[in-house]
């Protein structure tokens, strides 16, 4: 039996931009709701652990001592630092900017800690995937860089190798940079086009440091890339290089923007696609990664049809117990829905979409923008990894 800890307090919810952001945290509210309410955190071999505050010394793994020192500012004295990104439309200031973010970074923290120490085979932080954060910048919603932090942790434990997969509709710049010239880390980031969303970073040609080539790898797709060209992906591009990888633990960030319906982004991915995308990640980590596997959330801007949907479906993968895509929406969530977010639930946990995709191992079609794309990241880093880019 799988055992997975799920990182979850109330507090988690005071990562708040405020009235009319984005990121609002009725998702995490809503999700947290609909996992209580189909008895995932009930599961065999799930705990749920609480979500601690992480130091100055956790921080500065990734971040100067300078930033954090301005994001304390920000929240004790309200001091607006556009250098630094606090305080601008992305990032507005609120009272508990930096106790929430670090909270965030202690959750991601405490799964690492559960899957690194064996008390548990799986951990997943939902609050955490902010991604775009740089060692002195917030950026793209994002203040601290959780997954870079855990990362950083991990390596510090004794970890040799991590493999870091970014699923969001936007590149996973913050976390990629963390570790650019890093070569025990290798980073792989699926997400639209950078020549037509935030934040215009992370083209196939952008590969790592000088000491450590190949081992940043990103995969940019055009607006419109359906389920089965998105999952084709991971078959064609994650999969062969974790397997090359063969890394300690696998770290995965799931923000679930890439949703046909979700306004930020503009790629064609249902719920299904991403039950099955989180299906592929923990057959990863068993063939691949000794079991071990830290999951996030992310982006994901759809609060009420979408997001919750999506990472409940996500934890109950982690739990080893997958939900089918047809379960229905339980009648006491669909009533929450009603009272906080003032609009109707959906019916099922699924959008009718089959979640298939055909296997790389049937061939390239050039004339195919996904497979173009495909192909243009195995040349530019399988060799690094002793890969053969049209071995299929």
């Amino acid at each position: 039996m799988v055992s997975s800890a799920v990182v979850w307090s109330e507090e988690l919810l005071s990562y708040d931009f405020g009235a009319g952001h984005p990121m609002a945290p009725v998702r995490m509210a809503l999700t947290h709701q609909l996992m209580q309410a189909l008895g995932v955190l009930d599961l065999p071999g799930v705990r749920v652990v609480p979500a601690p505050v992480a130091t100055d010394e956790e921080l500065t793994a990734v971040h100067t001592p300078d930033y954090v020192a301005a994001v304390r500012r920000a929240q004790t004295e309200e001091v607006v630092d556009h250098s630094r990104g606090l305080g601008d439309e992305d990032n507005p200031l609120f009272g508990t900017v930096h106790t929430a973010s670090a909270r965030i970074v202690g959750a991601s923290l405490a799964a690492a800690r559960e899957v690194w120490s064996g008390r548990a085979d799986r951990a997943l932080n939902l609050a955490g995937g902010m991604h775009h954060a740089m060692a002195g910048r917030a950026s793209g919603f994002c203040v601290y860089n959780d997954p870079a932090v855990a990362i950083a942790w991990l390596l510090g434990q004794g970890a040799r190798r991590v493999a870091y997969v970014d699923l969001d509709a936007h590149h996973g710049d913050g976390v990629e940079r963390a570790f650019w010239d890093d070569d025990r880390v290798l980073t792989i980031s699926v997400h639209q086009h950078p020549g037509s969303l935030f934040p215009g970073t992370g083209y196939a040609q952008d590969v790592g440091g000088a000491g450590a080539r190949g081992t940043a790898v990103n995969v940019p797709l055009l607006p419109g890339t359906t389920d089965a060209a998105w999952l084709r992906v991971l078959d064609a591009v994650v999969e062969p290089l974790v397997a090359a990888w063969a890394p300690d633990i696998l770290v995965t960030q799931h923000g679930c923007d890439s949703h046909q319906r979700d306004p930020l982004a503009g790629l064609d991915v249902s719920v299904d696609a991403h039950r099955a995308a989180a299906l592929m990640m923990a057959e990863l980590a068993e063939s691949h990664c000794h079991g071990r596997w830290v999951a996030t959330g992310g982006g994901g801007y759809e609060v009420v049809g979408v997001v919750p949907r999506s990472w409940t479906h996500l934890a109950a993968v982690l739990a080893g117990r997958p939900l089918a895509p047809d379960t229905p929406v339980p009648e006491e969530w669909a009533r929450a829905v009603q009272e906080l977010a003032d609009v109707g639930a959906p019916e099922l946990m699924t959008d009718g979409r089959p979640g298939t995709f055909r296997p790389v191992a049937q061939g390239i079609n050039p004339d195919d923008g996904v497979d173009r794309a495909i192909m243009a990241t195995r040349n530019a880093v399988f060799p690094s990894h002793g890969l053969d880019p049209w071995a299929f």
